[in-house]
């Protein structure tokens, strides 16, 4: 293992869960300063050895949801991300006690989404158990940097908002 990949693995593993197009990778493009490109994730993937980016298959297909359970005992921290635009939510009620982990809920899109889009957004994370709910902007970079702090992610050329 090289001494970078020492260093991430001593920081905390982050996994994303929402649907499709919910903004995961988006989210983690902005994190690692990459440019913002729409990229379907067909398969679990993790980025720069940290944040791991679910398909949004895994939750809207309840057969899949076992593959979030199994994902997440490689995480520290599971988000929840629910997009602001979206009408409903795909997270059942107390979703987040499937995992041992901590949840954190990600209301993102907030740059296109209405406060009530939003505050509705952050009614159905906390239903789903999240603990902590935060607003972000990919797009933006909005909400970012306090997302950053609380997962103890330092922003830099590595990880860090544009």
């Amino acid at each position: 293992m090289t001494d970078r990949q020492m260093a991430n693995r001593k920081k905390k593993r982050i996994m994303l869960i929402g649907r499709s197009t919910a903004g995961k990778t988006t989210l983690c493009q902005r994190i690692f300063n990459e440019d913002i490109r729409y990229h379907k994730t067909q398969t679990v993937t993790v980025e720069h050895e940290v944040m791991i980016d679910t398909p949004g298959e895994y939750l809207e297909r309840r057969g899949f949801r076992g593959a979030l359970m199994v994902t997440s005992t490689e995480a520290d921290i599971i988000l929840l991300l629910q997009d602001a635009t979206e009408n409903g939510t795909m997270y059942p009620g107390q979703f987040s006690t499937m995992f041992a982990k901590p949840c954190l809920g990600v209301v993102t899109k907030i740059d296109i989404a209405d406060e009530k889009q939003i505050r509705d957004a952050e009614i159905y994370l906390k239903a789903a158990g999240a603990h902590k709910i935060y607003r972000v902007s990919s797009v933006t970079g909005e909400g970012v940097e306090e997302l950053l702090r609380e997962l103890d992610m330092p922003e830099s050329d590595e990880a860090g908002g544009k």
